[in-house]
């Protein structure tokens, strides 16, 4: 029990370095994408594009750190205005760190990583990805559909990418009663980088980009 004891500390240590580095560079937006698909691929130029973007509009971007589509978030943010942060996660294969970060963090648990994604986030991009973007994906969304996390952008880009997801949430989630069809509203599917801006932009510009007290205590117990 001693080990499993001792292991609080590095949570606790992987949660204070993630609040200590990660509150300095609001306003943030979250991007995630296959760490499979390489350099050369329109995704990979794509992502590039929309994080470039984001940066020059004053958006920190923050991925996954590693290779492949984390890899163009970084790298259009590291050439844009906004700092590109990357939170790796240690894995036995396939992630390796890009060299496109300002703010580079590393984790050993999945679960501190992910609440680090969600808590500084003005936004969520999805990208075209595979079990774990389609993980914060759905973790997002739970958090949004229950009231744990306040309302934000969520934006999956590239819709024939999307389509047959979509479309079992329509034809079984929705049909079968386990979420409301209101839940659908809580994304939107767009096709370009500047829809990206267009949907955040719009977004903001309704509810404002300054938190209420409200929405402060929210994401301080998520």
């Amino acid at each position: 029990m001693s080990r499993e004891s001792w292991k609080i500390f590095q949570i606790m240590s992987e949660f204070v370095a993630g609040f200590e580095q990660l509150s300095q560079i609001q306003p943030s937006v979250s991007i995630f994408g296959s760490a499979r698909t390489p350099p050369g691929h329109p995704y990979y130029a794509l992502t590039e594009e929309v994080a470039r973007k984001l940066s020059d509009a004053g958006f920190s971007v923050v991925s996954g750190g590693g290779p492949g589509l984390m890899e163009a978030a970084n790298k259009g943010a590291y050439a844009g205005k906004s700092p590109s942060v990357g939170l790796n996660i240690r894995l036995p294969h396939e992630q390796h760190a890009n060299p496109y970060q300002n703010i580079a963090l590393t984790f050993q648990h999945f679960f501190a990583r992910k609440v680090m994604f969600v808590k500084y986030a003005k936004a969520y991009v999805c990208m075209p990805g595979g079990f774990g973007t389609l993980d914060e994906l759905v973790e997002a969304l739970t958090l949004i559909q229950t009231g744990k996390s306040t309302r934000i952008p969520i934006i999956l880009v590239h819709a024939p990418f999307w389509a047959g997801l979509l479309d079992w949430f329509k034809k079984t989630l929705v049909s079968e009663s386990v979420i409301d069809k209101n839940d659908l509203d809580l994304f939107s599917v767009v096709n370009s980088a500047e829809e990206v801006l267009e949907v955040i932009f719009r977004y903001y510009e309704e509810s404002g980009f300054v938190s209420s007290e409200e929405e402060r205590e929210i994401k301080l117990n998520l």
